[in-house]
């Protein structure tokens, strides 16, 4: 899409229009419905959510704060659409919390109605009596109805049934674009998460200009978990403007099924997602005893390509077909990557676009462009947003500083924490550090609470070492920390890592402690003796992680030794 040919955005009611005006008989959802694939157009999906949005009018709960909870699925997306086309507040709960996170998610998001699937069945059942505040629990595979309990299914059929009847009110909404329309909560203990309010405005806002500087595909596979804004913004509601269509995936274990199926042309990721298909392929090819060869292959495409010959899409063919033999872009969120990572893609015919966003933004800040592409940062900002950078350290860096159309309004009921981080000209603080390049794109150097300051005064950011480490073959996850000195000072840094079994096996290295040691000062040589790492700390299980694949770093094992 190019820049002239975006339609600015009034409201998601009119975007929702305006795609069944242009595209109304383009499928706008594919998905498994047990052995069946089911289609939906978009002028389908709009008749959907606004016989949904009818029958929540009829339940008197329309304008009301409405929690949706559950895997991905299309009523998810449903439910989601409904809610942001009328006057009500959309609030989407991490189906994984734990159950007392769960709950004070929703006493204090003041939610009446609840959509959730069997995984809350139990839960809500036998902690009813503190959910008096729900005035209806409406079940995506409810089956049998009670007074507050009700079928999702039932619920969208009498929709339909009172349109047909002659009734409209729900189209006749109408929303003050920079009022609360959606309430997202960030992760956070029992009592301790913050619920980021995001007007209709700010959302409108994210699609628009994000198409600005990122065009996503025809048909992109939606793997990320929707209540996460990088799903639920530049994901589900950049592809209803873009007219793209996609396709749900259900789960981690069906995305390479998902992949050959569907044939997306684009996915949105996180860099978890990226190192697990860079392992695999290199997995593969070593396995076939074809690493040498497929590296020599590189080197030719790569020198073809120079001489203006593009031939990655039939040198690299078998790669290619086991994505679906269409995917070319990667956009990727959540955390910086491996610049190791983009180039591979890009010469095997795959390009990487990394982005940079927080919720608080919309969530999206910048993004690379595809005439501008540099993986060592996530790209230009939006044109609605001024950057800044406050507190700039002896190496160039300093917190990023965001002010625009896309920052949030504030969070929910809770003006202190809003006031350490959202200034009363607009400036949100955002608690990642960076710096820019003189092409005017963003660098992200790490997080302010995850900054290690050495005994010396110097300054470190772990994300910069883990990225080097995760250079070495049998390294699958790293986590930098500080190692403290008796007077609890941090002096030196520690490593704590998982290791790939079956690749030490593959070479032959039966003293994984002495390798790490002699590898890991190898890839760590370009950087500064005080960024090596003095001792290491080989786990024999996987990170805990969160539903976006990051590793929770208060689950360390050996930071507090």
């Amino acid at each position: 899409m190019k820049e002239a040919t975006i339609k600015p955005i009034v409201s998601i009611k009119g975007m929702l229009a305006d795609a069944v005006a242009e595209a109304g008989e383009q499928v706008a959802y594919k998905y498994r419905a047990g052995e069946e694939i089911r289609e939906v157009t978009f002028r389908a999906f709009r008749e959907d959510t606004l016989s949904l949005g009818e029958a929540l009018c009829q339940l008197g709960v329309v304008g009301e704060h409405i929690a949706m909870s559950g895997e991905n699925s299309y009523p998810w997306i449903t439910v989601y659409l409904t809610v942001l086309q009328g006057n009500g507040v959309f609030v989407p709960i991490d189906r994984d919390l734990p159950e007392d996170d769960f709950l004070n998610v929703l006493r204090n998001s003041d939610a009446t109605v609840l959509f959730y699937t069997k995984k809350h069945e139990e839960l809500i059942r036998r902690r009813l009596a503190e959910l008096s505040h729900i005035r209806y629990f409406i079940g995506i595979d409810c089956i049998e109805e009670s007074e507050r309990f009700l079928s999702f299914d039932r619920l969208l059929s009498s929709g339909y049934d009172l349109r047909e009847a002659g009734l409209h009110r729900f189209e006749e909404l109408a929303r003050d674009p920079h009022k609360l329309a959606m309430l997202v909560y960030t992760s956070g203990t029992t009592g301790h998460a913050k619920g980021v309010m995001l007007s209709e405005h700010n959302l409108c806002s994210s699609v628009y200009y994000g198409l600005h500087c990122c065009t996503p595909g025809r048909v992109g596979l939606s793997v990320l978990p929707y209540h996460h804004t990088y799903e639920a913004v530049p994901g589900l509601l950049v592809a209803i403007h873009h007219h793209s269509t996609l396709c749900l995936n259900e789960n981690l274990r069906t995305v390479s099924a998902n992949l050959n199926l569907y044939k997306p042309d684009y996915m949105y990721v996180v860099p978890a997602y990226l190192e697990a298909f860079y392992k695999k392929i290199w997995a593969t090819v070593e396995k076939q005893g074809k690493k040498t060869a497929f590296s020599a292959l590189i080197k030719l495409s790569n020198g073809l390509r120079k001489i203006g010959i593009d031939r990655r899409r039939s040198l690299f063919k078998t790669v290619h077909a086991s994505f679906g033999g269409n995917l070319v872009q990667f956009v990727c969120g959540g955390a910086p990557i491996r610049r190791e990572l983009a180039v591979f893609f890009d010469a095997i015919g795959i390009e990487v676009f990394n982005g940079y966003g927080i919720t608080e933004c919309s969530p999206l800040v910048s993004v690379n462009m595809r005439d501008n592409n540099d993986p060592t940062t996530v790209g230009i900002p939006l044109p609605c947003c001024e950057i800044r950078l406050d507190g700039e350290t002896e190496d160039g860096d300093g917190e990023i500083c965001v002010r625009g159309d896309v920052v949030m309004m504030g969070y929910y009921k809770n003006e202190a924490a809003t006031a350490e981080v959202l200034t009363e000209d607009g400036w949100f603080y955002t608690g990642d550090y960076g710096h820019m390049t003189e092409k005017g794109q963003l660098v992200i150097t790490g997080r302010k609470k995850n900054l290690i300051v050495l005994s010396n005064g110097k300054n470190v950011f772990p994300e910069e070492i883990e990225a080097y480490l995760q250079r070495i073959p049998y390294v699958a996850e790293v986590v930098i920390f500080g190692l403290r000195d008796k007077n609890g000072q941090e002096e030196a840094l520690g490593a704590e890592v998982y290791l790939q079994e079956e690749v030490l096996s593959k070479m032959g290295i039966t003293n994984p402690e002495e390798a790490l040691k002699k590898d890991g000062a190898h890839v760590c040589a370009p950087l500064p003796a005080y960024k090596h790492i003095a001792k290491y700390y080989i786990r024999k299980t996987e990170f805990e992680k969160t539903t976006s694949r990051k590793i929770k770093r208060s689950g360390l094992i050996f930071a507090s030794k």
